[in-house]
């Protein structure tokens, strides 16, 4: 990569196997969570997650790429080790220990979207840019809701089932 523009196509390109491999994720984090609430932000963020992938699909078509062509290795090593943990708790710690997995993907996430989405600013490509950032704060709202989850009941009966 030589340029700033090549550098965003690679950017969006490693969010959208981001992204895909999280749609391909999600079921089994629904499935696993036991609290009605959490199932329903999984649920929630699951349909925000294909809204995003269009959205990632019209930023490279803006830019004359194919979204396809990198594989995030990022999400990929957090989606295993999700699948470890979950493999490793039971009861309920379990979906304490679901909401720290989705954490750290959400922060990749939050990263990885702020990152591409200044450098559309930077290279003049408002559009782009625009995308990125409504999706940009979609992640930082899930991340609030899923810490929410977590500081109002979860993290709470996890620790008195000691």
């Amino acid at each position: 990569m030589k340029t700033v523009n090549e550098l965003l196509e690679h950017e969006l390109q490693d969010l959208y196997s981001a992204e895909t491999q999280a749609l391909e994720a999600y079921p089994t984090l629904i499935e696993s969570a036991q609290d009605q609430q959490l199932k329903k932000a999984f649920e929630m963020h699951m349909k925000q997650t294909q809204k995003q992938v269009e959205r990632l699909e019209k930023a490279c078509e803006l830019m004359g790429c194919d979204p396809e062509g990198e594989t995030c290795v990022g999400i990929q090593g957090l989606i295993e080790e999700t699948e470890n943990v979950l493999d490793e708790v039971e009861g309920e710690i379990a979906d304490a220990a679901l909401i720290g997995c989705a954490q750290k993907m959400e922060h990749y996430e939050i990263a990885a979207y702020g990152t591409a989405r200044t450098l559309a600013q930077q290279a003049g490509m408002r559009e782009i840019a625009d995308l990125l950032e409504q999706t940009l704060n979609e992640e930082k709202e899930t991340d609030a809701k899923l810490t929410k989850i977590a500081e109002g009941r979860v993290n709470k009966k996890a620790a008195d089932s000691k």
